[in-house]
């Protein structure tokens, strides 16, 4: 059974466990949390808003409830990737390919590195473009199988995924909280008002 499948199907016997495991010893050894529950709770901490999807229809639908909810159905949507605008045909949406144009951004990433939470991209995703450049909301379409535990191995998979050429313009978004000036480790970053639509495909 899948890890998301038991978080969003957790019973109340599954709290009082995980407050067993809080008052264990402090010389205990840590219990070890499964990689995709500790990209969510990082993902989650960062600001970011998960939508977790069984199957397709159910992510059609979570992109229409977030277009919904923003008030996005007459905005332009910005995709540069031809497969993904392919894929969401189904959702009717009046895309661009230019920036100035748009609302939101939905994409794909290369990966979602669970030990910060952050989502890793490169030029397959945003070509040449600096975060800046682009929309302050951004959608992003991932599966579970895309989770790694750190960007040493999501960098070594862009390597072997792109043996002929490495993508450039490789680099990582973290901070979804926009506006949060407490955050002093987001100074001088480009945060992105995110959702992100995870299929499961494990």
């Amino acid at each position: 059974m899948s890890l998301f499948r038991k978080l969003f199907g957790s019973k109340p016997d599954q709290e009082k466990e995980e407050i067993k495991s809080i008052d264990r010893g402090k010389y205990m050894p840590e219990i070890k949390i499964p990689i995709d529950e500790r990209f969510t709770i990082n993902f989650k901490a960062n600001g970011g808003k998960f939508l977790y999807c069984e199957d397709l229809d159910e992510t059609f639908e979570s992109l229409q409830n977030i277009i919904e909810e923003n008030h996005w159905q007459a905005k332009e949507t910005l995709i540069f990737d031809e497969n993904l605008k392919d894929k969401f045909k189904k959702s009717n949406l009046s895309t661009t390919k230019k920036t100035n144009d748009s609302t939101f951004f939905l994409t794909t990433c290369e990966n979602l590195i669970a030990n910060d939470g952050s989502l890793l991209i490169c030029s397959n995703q945003i070509l040449e473009k600096k975060l800046m450049e682009l929309p302050d909301n951004f959608i992003v379409f991932a599966t579970t199988s895309q989770i790694v535990e750190n960007i040493g191995e999501g960098l070594r998979g862009i390597k072997s995924k792109n043996k002929q050429t490495i993508p450039t313009n490789i680099t990582t978004i973290k901070h979804f909280k926009s506006g949060d000036d407490k955050d002093f480790l987001s100074y001088g970053s480009s945060s992105k008002n995110l959702y992100l639509l995870l299929l499961e495909d494990y």
